[in-house]
Order: C-alpha cells, then sequence, then structure tokens
C-alpha cells in the first residue's frame, strides 16, 4: 500500500516570515542610523547582516509557496525538494555574510582603524538583541510546528543577528569604559562572523544530508520498528528504508504477517501500521508499506 503524505499548510510560514520582513526593514533603518551617528563598525555591519536577512525572507516566502505544493503527476513525491533548495541559499547566504563581516573586521584590527562607539549604539545593540531574540523564538515555533526546515533555518538567521548584536554591545561596552579598547569593537564584528559561519555550515549540512537521501539516526529507526512491531498482526518487519525531504520522513518498509490471511486482512494491518506511526512519528510524511506472508511449512 501507498500511503500520501501530509500536505502541510503554509499560511503560518508566510505570516511569520512577513512579520520578520517588517522588522528586518525597521531594523536595518534603525542600526545604520544609530551606526553612523554611534560611531561603531561593528553596528553598522550588524545592519549589514540584517540587509541579508531580506533576501531569505524573500527566498523563504517561494520555499514556501512551491515546496508545500501537493503531489501532482510531474512530482509524485511531492515538491518537497524545492524547499530544500530554499534552505541551502538561506546557509550560502548566511555564509557570504560571514566572510564579509569577518573580512572586514580582520582588515580594520589589522591596519588599526580607530572606530569610537557612543552610548546610542549600545542602546541600538541591546534594542536589537531583545527584538531579533523574539523574532527568533516565533519563527522557530512555527517552523517546527508545520515541519518546515527553511522557517527554521531563517529562524537561525534572526538569531544569528540577536547574536552579531550580543557581540556589538560587548565591544561598545568595552570602548566604554577604556578608551584604548575601541578595537574591541571590530573584534566584536570578528566573533559576529564566528558565529554567522557557524550556523550556516549547520543548515547546509542539514540540506546535503537531504539531497543524499541520508538516513536518520538509529533512535529514529528503531521507534519506527517498535511501533510497527505493536501492531496486532505483524510478526516482522525488514527492508525499512527512511529518508528526509522537506523536514518530514519518507519510508518504505515490508511487514510479514501470516500467510494464511486474505488480501482485505493484510490490507488492513497495513492501515494499522500507517496510522500508528501518523501519530507517534512526529515528522511522519508518507510511506509505502509492503505485505509480505509467512508461509508455513
Amino acid at each position: 500500500m501507498h500511503a500520501k503524505p501530509k500536505v502541510q499548510e503554509p499560511q503560518a510560514g508566510y505570516r511569520v516570515t512577513l512579520a520578520g520582513i517588517l522588522v528586518n526593514v525597521i531594523m536595518i533603518v534603525f542600526k545604520f542610523i544609530a551606526g553612523i551617528f554611534g560611531h561603531s563598525q561593528a553596528l553598522i555591519a550588524d545592519a549589514v547582516h540584517s540587509v541579508s536577512d531580506l533576501f531569505t525572507d524573500a527566498v523563504v516566502l517561494v520555499g514556501l509557496k512551491v515546496g508545500r505544493r501537493a503531489p501532482d503527476a510531474g512530482h509524485p513525491f511531492g515538491h518537497a525538494r524545492i524547499e530544500t533548495m530554499a534552505s541551502a541559499a538561506v546557509g550560502l547566504t548566511l555564509i557570504t555574510v560571514a566572510l564579509y563581516i569577518g573580512i572586514k573586521a580582520a582588515w580594520n584590527i589589522y591596519y588599526h582603524r580607530e572606530y569610537h562607539p557612543t552610548w546610542l549604539a549600545l542602546i541600538a545593540a541591546g534594542f536589537s538583541i531583545v527584538v531579533k531574540e523574539a523574532l527568533y523564538q516565533y519563527t522557530v515555533h512555527i517552523g517546527r510546528h508545520i515541519k518546515s526546515l527553511v522557517v527554521v533555518a531563517n529562524a537561525w538567521h534572526h538569531r544569528s543577528d540577536a547574536l552579531s548584536s550580543v557581540a556589538v554591545l560587548l565591544g561598545v561596552i568595552g570602548a566604554q569604559i577604556r578608551d584604548e579598547w575601541h578595537i574591541l569593537d571590530a573584534f566584536a564584528a570578528l566573533v559576529v562572523s564566528f558565529f554567522i559561519l557557524k550556523i550556516s555550515i549547520e543548515i547546509l549540512w542539514d540540506t546535503v544530508r537531504e539531497f543524499t537521501d541520508t538516513a536518520p539516526g538509529s533512535k529514529v529507526l528503531d521507534k519506527i520498528t517498535h511501533a510497527t512491531l505493536s501492531i496486532d498482526g505483524v510478526i516482522g518487519i525488514h527492508d525499512l528504508k527512511v529518508r528526509t525531504s522537506g523536514g518530514l520522513y519518507q519510508m518504505e518498509l515490508h511487514i510479514v504477517v501470516h500467510g494464511g490471511l486474505t488480501v482485505a486482512e493484510g490490507h488492513r494491518i497495513a492501515k494499522a501500521v500507517e496510522h500508528r506511526l501518523s501519530e507517534e512519528i512526529e515528522e511522519f510524511g508518507q510511506i509505502i508499506i509492503h505485505v509480505d506472508p509467512l508461509m508455513q511449512k
């Protein structure tokens, strides 16, 4: 039997992404102004990072719109891999941002370019931390709820903004304590780049695992096996195959039943297995179940 995949409604993903766009536009203007008048290179770098958020927000909207379409004749397994591609685009954008901020900060440190951030930069950094962390919490909650890898990746883009602002905050505080510590602002920007690079690599690694049809860990496979064997009439299970597409598991397995059962009885057992897995496996997407008879000698 071939069970149809779940189609996750993207409306919640649209709403949280549009909210992110609005917040990002406001924060970009605010941080650029505060960075210029507050004499903070790290805050200006943080504003550039926020500009990249607008690009990833657009990628997320496209990924959700296309990736959440139901299967059709040309795409019998659905369009979820398009959403995975959108996640990869978010990850690559984050890497570009990390390299830009890191290289610029390294040159400023090398040439000892002096910036003397003011309390205006401190206030802006603190405000950014609160706003972007709240946006991260909201976005990651929605992304996990609708099982969307690209929305979760975008949430981490918001958190990387918050982490950037934490580094800026520390740099500005250091410069305020002692004037000769002004270089801390550049070091703060360098720390920002490492935070963003780490997050982007993790996002890209998840997309690579999906594109290469990598199986989930043994914990997930054991859970599927135990849930299947708990169904009355299932004697055994073999040839279990699981891959991830768009954050949801696509599964194929063979169940062994008594050879004397009718076709209708075997089908009923297979449907019971499907129902149990859809209840117990949170990332359940699609399943193909083969019913094999156990022939008595």
